[in-house]
């Protein structure tokens, strides 16, 4: 009799060519596909390593890594920590940018004209953030605005108090808040420190704490999370403010690290660099998902080409275009993989 030999399913090879299963390029694509943060993270390092070797000699400097991270990363960072909480809830927050504005005036007017101390005056603009915060979540969940045009508008007021009361001139940081505002933003490296921490606890919130649960609730299923008990005005509420008072807290740090106080800083732009990092980091902007970690290496990622593109010479004008593209990529990217995990497949 011959030998009659049983193929198990082990011995049949895989569609990659690899016997046992996958290849190991659908493997590092399913791992990919899985975790979101590890795609930005792998498009930092490869941007990152392009521009050390293209242009070692200055882009590698103490000085320009200082610039990268502290003056252009950690505002885009701090404020896309915010942003992301409430573009998990389905909101967004127009008016940061400007909040970032005009809290160090703020600060500004009660330490030189009103002679605060520099401690009560700096926590006044940050209160000051958290009041605007809970003004945009009484127009947008109390009288049912939606928040872009709640924002939009709350944004305009801003822009027309700051210019309105400083006359659309710079001016010079409080003496008195010099040695605080060192540690707060003003030494080399200061800004992206606090960044980082922040970064860490926020991540913490949104994937440790009932908060974070209840925000991803809220806009996963707002009905829904209604009906199990959840508050969800609150939690919108609570998430206006946070993006408002990070927003405060970078226009102050800005303050200190150019030793001035610029009417023109601020503005739109801190706030869509923000939003564009949250959503090329995994954020969804329909609301119900996004990442902490993601939006801090979608920041990374914004300044590097912003610093990058600049220590090579290319003009500041095709930068739009390049967010544009990662903007618009990022959100295919994202749709396509929430098909796919919903599908049950990498």
């Amino acid at each position: 009799m011959s030998e009659i030999t049983e193929r198990t399913p082990e011995a049949v090879s895989s569609p990659g060519g690899r016997a046992g299963g996958p290849s190991p390029l659908r493997t590092a694509l399913g791992v990919l596909g899985r975790q979101r943060e590890l795609t930005v993270f792998v498009v930092a390092v490869v941007l990152l390593l392009y521009f050390g070797i293209r242009y070692n000699s200055t882009f590698v400097s103490q000085t320009n890594l200082s610039n990268l991270l502290s003056e252009t990363a950690a505002p885009i960072i701090v404020i896309a920590i915010g942003e992301v909480f409430l573009l998990i809830c389905g909101e967004i927050d127009l008016s940061a940018g400007f909040v970032y504005t005009f809290a160090p005036f703020l600060m500004h007017y009660l330490i030189d004209f009103y002679g605060w101390p520099a401690w009560p005056a700096i926590i006044a603009g940050l209160l000051f953030g958290a009041v605007v915060g809970w003004f945009n979540g009484f127009l947008t969940v109390t009288m049912g605005l939606p928040s872009f045009i709640t924002t939009l508008g709350t944004g305009f007021i801003l822009l027309g108090l700051t210019l309105t009361t400083s006359h659309a001139y710079p001016a010079n940081v409080p003496a008195s808040s010099v040695g605080i505002g060192r540690w707060l933003g003003a030494a080399p490296w200061s800004q992206f420190i606090i960044a980082v921490i922040l970064t860490v606890i926020f991540y913490i919130v949104l994937t440790r704490t009932k908060w974070g649960l209840h925000t991803i609730a809220t806009g996963g299923n707002q009905l829904g999370a209604r009906e199990a008990g959840i508050k969800t005005g609150r939690i919108k509420y609570g998430n206006f403010m946070l993006t408002s008072t990070l927003g405060a807290l970078v226009g102050l740090q800005t303050a200190w690290y150019v030793n001035t106080i610029d009417p023109s800083a601020g503005g739109y732009q801190p706030m869509f660099y923000a939003v564009t990092a949250a959503v090329i980091g995994g954020t969804a902007m329909l609301g119900g998902q996004g990442t902490i970690l993601g939006a801090f290496l979608g920041g990374i990622v914004l300044a590097t080409l912003i610093n990058g593109l600049n220590v090579a010479g290319v003009s500041a004008n095709p930068l739009d275009i390049v967010f544009g593209l990662a903007i618009l990529l990022s959100m295919i990217a994202n749709v396509r993989l929430a098909r796919l995990r919903a599908a049950g497949r990498n």
